[in-house]
Formats: C-alpha cells, sequence, structure tokens
C-alpha cells in the first residue's frame, strides 16, 4: 500500500510539474496576435522603410506568470535579411540605465570606503572633475549629474573620435553652459560618460566600465546577447545595419524611395567597449535580451523566475523617480508632463503611469516639436524602453531606420500599449505622419553675398577651441599656399565627399572627427557669416561611385553659422545653432561674437 500511495504521489507531483511548466512557458500569442503583426508590417509599408523592427511585450498575468512576446519584422540589412528576434540594434541612449544602476551598485558595495551616495559631489569622487561655472564644479552631485541639471546643454560634438574618458571629463571645464546650475534640464551625454568613469576609478580591480556592467548586471541575468562591442555583435552575423534613404526630396515626398543605404556604426572608434561613448551609449542588444530586461525593471531589479536580486531594489527606484521636470507640457492629451530620473523619464499615458526612454545611435533619440507641433525625426537606430509598474507591462521597440525609426517606433509602441491595457485604439500613425515637419526655410543667401572683413585666405589656417579640439580649415578654392594637409585633403575631396562643396561658393573644409562628422564644411553665406555643415563619407563598395556623403545637419534640420570675427588681436570664429540647449533657451548674449559664440575657437 505504502509503494502504491508513494507512486501515486509521484504521478501528481510530476503532472504538477508539467502543468506549472506548461502554465509558465511565454504565449506565443497574446498581444502580437495576427491583427497586430499585420499593423506593423502597414506601418512599415506606410512608412516606406527600408529597415525593420523588433518588438520585446512582457505582462504577467493573474496567475502571477509572465507572458513573453518577442518578434522581428522587416529587414536587418541591405542584403534583405529578416529582423528576428536575435537581431541585433544598438540601443544608444537606453545604455543610460545600465549605467547609473551600475552607479546604483557601487552605492550600495559596503567595501567602498568613502562609501559612495547619490549625494556624492563628483569634485569628491573624480580630482579631474571642473565646469566652467565654479557654483556647478562644487555641488554638482551624482544626482544632478544622472538628471541632466548641471547647467550644460549637449555639446555632442566636442568629444573626438581619438579621446577617452578622461580626455571628455577633462574638456567640460571649456563649455559653455547655457543655464544656471540645477534651473533647467537639459540633456547632456557627456555626464553619463563622466558617470562610466566611476568603476575603474573606484574599486581596486580597476575593472573597466563595460566589464563591471557584463559581470555584475549582464551575466547574472543571462542577457548573453547584450553586449558593448561590436566586434562580438558582428560576430554573430546577426547585427543589424542602419539604414537610410539618400537623395530624397523631402518637400515633394517625404517617404520618397531614394537610394537606399547602409549606414556604418560611426561610434566605433569613440565606443568599443570602453571609449567615451559606452556609458551614454554604447549598449548593443536584442529584443529577446530586452524581454528579460523589462522583466527585471518591473520585478525591482530581481532575475526573472527566480528570487535573486541583481540590482538593488532601492537603486531601481531611485533612477526612476522624477528628480528634473523633462517636459513641463504634455506631447498629447494622453500624455502627461514628465520628469526625469537617471536614464528614466516617469509621466502618464491615459492614466497608467509609464517610465521610459528612448535612444539612437547618431543623437539622443527625443520628440521635439516645433510650435506648430510639427514633429522633427532625429537620426540613427532608434530604441524605445517602456514600463508600467502598476500594470506590471513592459515594451521594447528597436528599429534600424535612419531617417523615421523614432515615429516608426512610438507609432508600435503606442498600438501594443492599448492592445495591452484592453483600450479603445487611437490613430497614431495618423498623428505622426501629421507632425512630420517640411523641411524649415532656411535663410536664403543674399544673391550679392558681401565679402568679410578679411581675405578668405587670410581665413584659412588652423583653429582651437579646448573643448572641441583643433581644425585645420582648408580654402578649397585656393591652390596655392595651401599646407601639406590640405593639399592632401583638397585633392581627394572631390572623390570621397561627392557634392561636399557647392560650384562657386568660397568653401572651407577640414578633418573634424567629432562623433557623427568627420569632416567640417564652413561656406560663406554673407559678411562675416558662414554656413556649417558636418560630412560622412562612406564607401559604397561601387568603383564607379565610390563614396557617398551623409551631412549633418541636413538642410532641413536648420540653421547652424560659423562667424568669424576679431577678437582682441586674434581673429576666431564662433559657433551657433550647435550646442544643444533646452528647450526655449536661448543662445548666449554678449557685445563680442566671442561672447555671443556657443564654442568659439581662435586661430593659432
Amino acid at each position: 500500500m505504502y509503494t502504491f500511495k508513494l507512486v501515486i504521489q509521484t504521478i501528481y507531483g510530476t503532472l504538477a510539474i508539467w502543468q506549472a511548466l506548461i502554465q509558465g512557458k511565454p504565449k506565443a500569442y497574446n498581444v502580437l496576435t495576427k491583427e497586430t503583426d499585420a499593423f506593423i508590417e502597414t506601418i512599415i509599408s506606410d512608412w516606406n522603410t527600408p529597415g525593420g523592427v523588433a518588438v520585446a511585450v512582457v505582462k504577467k498575468n493573474s496567475q502571477g506568470i509572465w507572458d513573453i512576446e518577442t518578434r522581428g519584422y522587416g529587414r536587418a540589412n541591405l542584403g534583405g535579411a529578416k529582423v528576428t528576434e536575435n537581431t541585433r540594434f544598438a540601443i544608444g541612449s537606453n545604455s543610460k540605465l545600465f549605467t547609473t544602476l551600475a552607479v546604483g551598485l557601487l552605492i550600495h558595495n559596503e567595501t567602498l570606503s568613502p562609501r559612495l551616495s547619490w549625494e556624492s559631489t563628483v569634485a569628491s569622487v573624480i580630482p579631474s572633475w571642473e565646469l566652467m561655472d565654479p557654483v556647478a564644479t562644487k555641488q554638482t552631485t551624482i544626482l544632478d549629474i544622472m538628471s541632466h541639471r548641471t547647467g550644460l546643454p549637449r555639446h555632442d560634438f566636442s568629444p573626438k573620435a581619438s579621446d577617452d574618458v578622461l580626455d571628455v571629463i577633462k574638456k567640460l571645464k571649456f563649455h559653455k553652459p547655457s543655464a544656471k546650475f540645477r534651473e533647467v534640464w537639459q540633456y547632456n551625454n557627456n555626464m553619463y560618460t563622466v558617470l562610466s568613469h566611476l568603476p575603474p576609478l573606484l574599486l581596486k580591480s580597476r575593472i573597466s566600465f563595460a566589464q563591471y556592467v557584463k559581470e555584475n548586471i549582464l551575466d547574472p541575468l543571462g542577457m548573453n546577447s547584450t553586449t558593448y562591442s561590436f566586434d562580438v555583435s558582428n560576430a554573430t552575423g546577426q547585427l543589424a545595419e542602419g539604414m537610410i534613404r539618400q537623395g530624397v526630396d523631402t518637400s515633394k515626398n517625404p517617404f520618397g524611395d531614394g537610394i537606399i543605404r547602409s549606414v556604418p556604426f560611426t561610434w566605433l572608434d569613440a565606443g568599443g567597449e570602453d571609449g567615451d561613448y559606452s556609458g551614454n551609449g554604447g549598449v548593443i542588444s536584442t529584443v529577446k535580451d530586452m524581454a528579460t530586461w523589462l522583466q527585471t525593471l518591473l520585478l525591482g531589479g530581481t532575475k526573472p523566475g527566480t528570487n535573486v536580486s541583481v540590482i538593488p531594489v532601492e537603486a531601481v527606484e531611485k533612477v526612476s523617480t522624477g528628480f528634473t521636470v523633462k517636459t513641463g507640457q504634455a506631447p498629447f492629451p494622453e500624455r502627461s508632463p514628465s520628469v526625469y530620473g537617471g536614464g528614466q523619464a516617469r509621466g502618464t499615458y491615459r492614466g497608467h503611469e509609464i517610465i521610459e526612454h528612448g535612444g539612437s545611435v547618431l543623437g539622443q533619440k527625443f520628440i521635439c516639436f516645433t510650435q506648430s507641433r510639427k514633429f522633427i525625426p532625429v537620426k540613427g537606430f532608434n530604441t524605445q524602453i517602456t514600463c508600467l509598474p502598476s500594470d506590471n507591462l513592459g515594451i521594447a521597440v528597436l528599429s534600424n531606420d535612419h531617417t523615421y525609426g523614432s515615429s516608426i517606433m512610438e507609432i508600435i509602441k503606442y498600438r501594443l500599449l492599448d492592445e495591452s491595457l484592453g483600450l479603445t485604439g487611437i490613430d497614431w500613425n495618423s498623428r505622426y505622419k501629421a507632425m512630420i515637419a517640411p523641411p524649415q526655410d532656411l535663410v536664403k543667401k543674399p544673391v550679392d553675398p558681401s565679402p568679410p572683413f578679411v581675405d578668405f585666405t587670410i581665413l584659412a589656417g588652423t583653429y582651437n577651441n579646448p573643448g572641441y579640439g583643433k581644425v585645420e580649415l582648408c580654402l578649397v578654392s585656393n591652390n596655392t599656399s595651401l599646407s601639406k594637409s590640405c593639399q592632401t585633403l583638397i585633392s581627394k575631396s572631390s572623390r570621397i565627399l561627392p557634392g561636399g562643396v557647392e560650384s562657386g561658393v568660397p568653401t572651407f573644409l577640414g578633418e573634424f572627427n567629432a562623433l557623427g562628422m568627420t569632416y567640417i564644411r564652413i561656406s560663406h553665406y554673407d559678411g562675416n557669416t558662414f554656413n556649417i555643415t558636418g560630412l560622412n563619407s562612406f564607401a559604397t563598395g561601387d568603383p564607379a561611385k565610390p563614396y557617398w556623403v551623409f551631412s549633418y545637419p541636413s538642410p532641413s534640420d536648420g540653421n547652424i553659422f560659423a562667424e568669424f570675427a576679431v577678437d582682441g588681436n586674434e581673429i576666431g570664429f564662433g559657433l551657433t545653432g550647435i550646442w544643444g540647449a533646452g528647450k526655449d533657451i536661448l543662445g548666449p548674449k554678449g557685445n563680442t561674437m566671442r561672447e555671443r559664440a556657443e564654442a568659439w575657437f581662435t586661430k593659432l
């Protein structure tokens, strides 16, 4: 009898185990139904995207089991490979959350002496820390850095490909602030580079930042497809390519075909595993791993399927708490104003609390509305990671559409939110299409522009700004008195920068090697004022047309100027329209160009 009872108990125990396993198995169809699949495919078609998207939806059901769905749509690369749940995308500024949580781990490290806290001043931790504002230098805390309230605008073009993290930190004291300390939210990638310096600085092992995140976050969570290494991702054969449509006349058709190009990972030299880009945007991942990440965040740092705490819940809560007002006005009636913590923004959507962040490779993804509520898309691999803590719901959308990926992923995100929450759907596709900003009316050049205060040949030469570095301006039309380096650049410019110089316009070219631009073009506008354009030269693989050029900013992105002037006994030029200040913040004021410049370059 005892043996029979033991057998019965064993059978029931085995059945119970199998039942639990079956219940815990991710459902194949929940939110990502055939109708949702068709909707996403329609969006890809409507926006004529050359790329694709990958999505993840996680939600804890009424039995306490996670429903997990991951799927890919569209093209991963020029070769036509399909996007899958294992396709790897650069997630851009969604990397910032890994950085702040890594800092949270350091704060909870009891072996550190002295201990670190969110209120620790940066000056007390990093010896080389200094800002132009002495008050900010002394009082800036880790919390100030992560919540973007130091007073500094973006200054994204300051870091060079050759810079390391310490180089970036040392340049900060030369960056003009655009607001008072703790006055307003202003996004700043460089501050997250500062945070990435903390693990190798504070730990006796001098472990690198990327390795610290890998050993303490990624590996414990089993996020084996997530890395800071391009080489590791590329070796899998599953790395997506950023896709762009070149040569589209957006004034006639913003969704024109153009020439489909693949945008290389231009930030690699500045990122790698531990370059200056790692802390603010260096992560490469998949939606399969993002599903794990979403669950971890919703579980307060606990590894899904276990009771093992990988990240202290206090750290998860801290970085998702709002400390700075990000947007004081709601972008849509269904949204609220939002506040910013550390790599996380918090607000509501249709009455549901929402914590999220966006990211892209060639510039932080953000929703930019003009006064007429037009949407200006930004560039790069676009990603959106969204959590609804009260609803136990998480959504990730990754796109490799360089031009409209930011719009596409928002449309898909909102559709998935409405489906998951059981809300009546909103036509987000029509909304975002209506908000596409037409090319801005640039200030037209005078028919007969006046010359600058000195001859163009005198303006040629090497200039320096200690925060942005040196640049040698080579006058394209001058065939005499060129330096050897200028002779080399001008001689190859027609081949490597096709269409990069407008005929008949006095133009300077220079190697710049900043994030997002390899070359800088300064073309005469009128008097002492010149237009500024950043240029990237990419190989095509076609011997007949070996290179194509990506311009930043594009003609539709606005007016960026350089104005030459004499300051004392020195010739220099000041840049305006380039520092990336916060909303409604005006440029510097002053009586001289040097005072009015966002960055001033002095001729050497």
